[in-house]
């Protein structure tokens, strides 16, 4: 018998994924997305048994992390916005501006001082650049692209045409006294994935790139979880209206709501949502 008939019968049922494919549940997996949330053994537990007794045949990924999620949410709200953490990237919208201003953030705390928006003149053209980050001994020149599904990707045709983009303003930029000694990097910064096409021709030309699971060990999700950087979209006792009115503030890090909780007061927020709220920035970001 294969390998793959006998995980199929170990894990009984078949759950469909965002892609549309199929796979065998598995509870090593679930267990571990869990674990890396910060649940406690306990509460993976209880997860665990109610998830098995629920699951049945064909149900998609996307409902078995919706009843995980609430069930999690019930326990530790802390938890509960980690575990949220791929979705709350998409949440960063409806525009692509917080993404960038979070990218510009996430910059920052590796130590680069950074500036959003630019506009850069090329040798053919003038340029926008979302992100401008410079340290003592490189500049990187970073375009973000943002989606609001998962099923969306950047195919080739993204870092081709990002390649020629930032190839023409390094060739001012390479010459010009104002950033003599610099290395210029050439990025592209998505909240989704890149198409196996576009990560070949990107490493191969010398592009920079990041994606939410690229490249491995340093990835989107690797930098937030290290840095400790969580969108705001992350908490779960916040609206998305509340949330949307705090990136218009240019509030896109919970850390940054946790120096300003005050914010919260313009809100109406109950005293116990309030501390709820509270709660999970205290668990987010200490």
């Amino acid at each position: 018998m294969s390998g793959t008939k006998q995980k199929c019968m170990q894990n009984k049922y078949l759950v469909k994924k965002a892609s549309g494919e199929v796979e065998p549940f598995s509870q090593q997996k679930f267990e571990n997305s869990l674990r890396k949330a910060g649940a406690s053994d306990e509460t993976i537990q209880n997860i665990v048994s109610d998830i098995k007794n629920w699951l049945h045949e064909g149900v998609s990924t996307h409902k078995i992390y919706a009843r995980a999620f609430g069930l999690l949410k019930k326990k530790s709200g802390g938890s509960a916005a980690r575990y949220k953490l791929k979705k709350a990237m998409l949440e960063l919208g409806p525009t692509g501006f917080p993404f960038e201003q979070f990218i510009g953030e996430l910059m920052k705390q590796q130590g680069f001082e950074v500036k959003t928006g630019q506009l850069i003149k090329g040798v053919c053209v003038q340029h926008e650049v979302d992100v401008v980050a410079t340290n003592h001994k490189i500049q990187c020149l970073m375009e973000c692209k943002f989606h609001n599904s998962p099923e969306k990707i950047s195919n080739v045709q993204v870092p081709l045409y990002i390649r020629s983009r930032m190839n023409d303003i390094i060739e001012v930029r390479k010459n010009d006294t104002e950033y003599k000694g610099l290395e210029f990097q050439s990025w592209v910064v998505t909240n989704t994935r890149f198409s196996s096409d576009a990560i070949d021709y990107g490493t191969c030309s010398g592009l920079k790139m990041l994606s939410w699971d690229f490249p491995e060990n340093n990835s989107l999700k690797d930098l937030i979880e290290r840095y400790r950087i969580f969108p705001i979209t992350t908490l779960v006792h916040l609206t998305q209206k509340q949330k949307i009115a705090l990136t218009e503030k240019g509030i896109v890090l919970c850390r940054q709501l946790w120096q300003k909780k005050e914010i919260l007061d313009e809100f109406g927020l109950s005293n116990t949502n309030k501390l709820k709220v509270i709660d999970e920035l205290t668990a987010l970001c200490h």
